[in-house]
């Protein structure tokens, strides 16, 4: 067996990376200790997110490098459902910390947002301004070195298991919309706030309705200057899509996976069936190859409008994979579990039933930006055709009609 010492086609990077790896599996044992344990470990000896600095869970090395870890600890059998339990915690808001919060704040937030210990949601949608999110009109008013929150954000997925929630607000009305905003961290637990369950069509409420009645947040957690919260929040969108759509698993696995395991186990041999799972196959399996390939360029700092990509592959992929599972299933795919009203503590994109997971997967293509607006952010910023007309663009947002 060739040790990290012996590889001479490595990068002094990716030696490094993988001595740490090493070392945290030599003193930490996947199989034996609790898992939020063991992802302290990982984030200390910064394996949680490689390309960070080093002291807030990285080693200042290339992100293509975390896929190293990934794959190393896959094999080691080490828990990876961090991510599920608190998603939007360590995909968006620790780039967004990292890049905009201030030293007390990287300190204060990061390690526990690694390690599931702090839940974190993400507060943009609200009942009139989804995908034109710049719209929104939840006021934050200054107060001292207070901001008095009131307004209602919607669709915030896992925010009743939220420590923490990631703001955008308005802070000037007299501004155009995407200059009149400003970014906070708010306590999911603080007065003010009040979290209502949104029942799905899968019987479960993932997502949840949030009110703000005078609720308080320190000027500290303010992320970004004060009317420069747009800025702060494409920070937020851009690896809200790449930790959608953008994760590498191993070949087979996800909702491909599924429909696999569901062919093999009724032992179903129809040719039409088989050439639809066929042609799934190959698209599933070029996404992950695409994944993996953008994963391995991807430079630091923030990703670029190119992540709108691998967001809607996986949106509009993994509604055709489930409903083939239901065509494999047959009758038996009209049987469900059952439809009471259940909060779940981890965001469903894969792994349950697959009669619930057709029912989920409907989410997939409006959850973190619609097909229709990634379609938009391609066509414009990537291609460079001509946008659609803004006439709102440059007025103050308190003169633009609303409904």
């Amino acid at each position: 067996m060739t040790t990290v010492a012996e590889q001479t086609d490595v990068t002094s990077d990716e030696r490094l990376v993988r001595e740490r790896v090493a070392e945290l599996l030599a003193t930490r044992d996947p199989k034996t200790i609790k898992p939020r344990e063991f992802w302290g470990a990982q984030f200390d000896l910064g394996l949680a997110f490689v390309h960070f600095p080093k002291g807030y869970g990285g080693l200042g090395v290339g992100p293509k490098l975390q896929e190293v870890v990934a794959r190393e600890l896959r094999a080691a059998g080490a828990s990876v459902l961090n991510f599920a339990r608190n998603p939007i915690g360590i995909g968006m808001a620790a780039p967004t910390v990292l890049t905009h919060g201030s030293e007390e704040q990287k300190r204060r937030y990061l390690r526990p947002l690694f390690t599931t210990e702090e839940i974190w949601c993400q507060l943009f949608s609200e009942p009139g301004a989804g995908s034109d999110v710049a719209s929104l009109s939840a006021r934050a008013v200054r107060d001292g070195d207070e901001w008095v929150v009131n307004g209602q954000k919607v669709w915030t997925t896992l925010a009743h298991t939220s420590r923490w929630g990631l703001l955008l607000a308005r802070t000037d009305p007299d501004q155009p919309k995407h200059r009149g905003m400003t970014y906070f961290v708010v306590d999911m637990h603080g007065r003010g706030v009040e979290v209502r369950p949104l029942r799905q069509i899968t019987g479960e409420a993932e997502f949840n309705e949030v009110y703000f009645t005078d609720a308080r947040i320190p000027d500290s957690e303010r992320l970004g200057d004060t009317g420069q919260g747009w800025a702060v929040a494409l920070t937020t969108l851009m690896n809200e899509r790449v930790s959608i759509g953008g994760n590498v698993g191993p070949r087979g696995g996800g909702a491909i996976g599924e429909a696999l395991r569901i062919w093999k186990e009724k032992g179903l041999s129809d040719p039409a069936l088989r050439d639809e799972l066929l042609k799934l196959w190959v698209e599933a399996e070029a996404a992950r190859l695409t994944n993996l390939r953008a994963s391995q360029n991807r430079k630091q700092g923030t990703p670029g409008p190119e992540g709108s990509t691998s967001k809607l592959a996986f949106a509009e992929l993994n509604k055709r994979i489930y409903a083939l599972c239901m065509n494999l299933l047959g009758p038996e795919g009209m049987l469900y579990p059952g439809y009471e009203m259940t909060r779940p503590e981890e965001a469903a994109m894969t792994g349950r039933e697959p009669g619930k997971m057709f029912l989920r997967s409907r989410a997939n293509s409006i959850e973190g930006g619609t097909s229709e607006i990634m379609k938009n952010i391609l066509g414009e910023r990537v291609l460079g055709l001509p946008g659609d007309v803004r006439v709102d663009k440059d007025r103050p947002w308190s003169e633009v009609p609303r409904s």
